[in-house]
């Protein structure tokens, strides 16, 4: 998958946290990304700062279903 830090991604997956959620997908910023067991080269996982939240998850790339890249650099964490 062709994330990298920085990037805006749209996540669709179930929230871990103590408040109901009505909707299971959430928008967050990369934060750092993994490469597979197998490649390396090939980013499978990434540290996601929820933009509503600040609170950094690990998302298994299949959980990732748009991205939105990152042009400027700028980053919303400070």
């Amino acid at each position: 998958m062709s994330v990298s830090s920085g990037d805006f991604v749209i996540v669709q997956a179930e929230r871990r946290v103590a408040r109901k959620v009505d909707d299971n997908w959430w928008m967050g910023q990369v934060v750092f990304c993994e490469g597979g067991a197998r490649d390396p080269m090939v980013n499978t996982m990434f540290q996601v700062s929820d933009v509503d939240d600040g609170v950094i998850h690990w998302v298994n790339g299949d959980e990732v279903t748009h991205i939105v890249r990152s042009l400027d650099g700028l980053q919303l964490m400070a």
